[in-house]
């Protein structure tokens, strides 16, 4: 018995040990900036569902937001700008609502007047999967599924208009 003990104890302490060290490893990591993204399902507020292997062949811009966050709310209407002149270019917009609660965060896509698709970040699946350390991050997936861009805190219009015309342009 006592020996069942001490090795149920040193099972814990490892599977304990185990897990810091892979959740170290991904904090290290930093925020994905290359390579395939792993498909995800976003669901919009209204409850319409987009899956990222759907959008193959297109370019995807994920941007994660929350309604609290400030330059979110500098950023809103450069992405707006962005989305209206490239959705019917091959482009599409997710916008992951991180850490919010339904009224504010709709009020917020009313108050920018945000027409491009978003939804809540359930249980922060997508911050999470792009291994993002804040908001607002915005990352750009190319036509193969795979990152192109990403950038850490406000996206400028600018930057924005010009890696999707790259990319438009190379039909990567």
């Amino acid at each position: 018995m006592k020996n069942a003990l001490i090795v149920l104890v040193v099972v814990i302490v490892l599977a304990l040990v185990a897990l810091f060290g892979v959740s170290l490893a991904n904090t290290q990591a930093g925020q994905l900036q290359s390579g395939a993204v792993p498909d995800f399902t976003m669901t919009q507020f209204d409850g319409k569902a987009y899956t990222l292997s759907s959008l193959r062949g297109k370019v995807v811009v994920v941007n994660i937001w929350a309604s609290w966050c400030e330059p979110c709310k500098d950023e809103a209407p450069q992405l707006e700008a962005v989305w209206k002149s490239y959705k019917d270019k091959g482009v599409h917009f997710f916008g992951a609502d991180y850490v919010d609660t339904d009224r504010p965060a709709v009020e917020f896509l009313k108050t920018f007047n945000i027409t491009y698709p978003n939804g809540p970040d359930l249980e922060s699946k997508i911050y999470r999967l792009f291994r993002a350390r804040g908001v607002p991050e915005t990352y750009v997936i190319n036509q193969r599924g795979e990152i192109a861009k990403t950038y850490i805190g406000p996206v400028k219009e600018s930057e924005l208009r010009s890696i999707l015309d790259n990319l438009l342009g190379a039909g990567q």
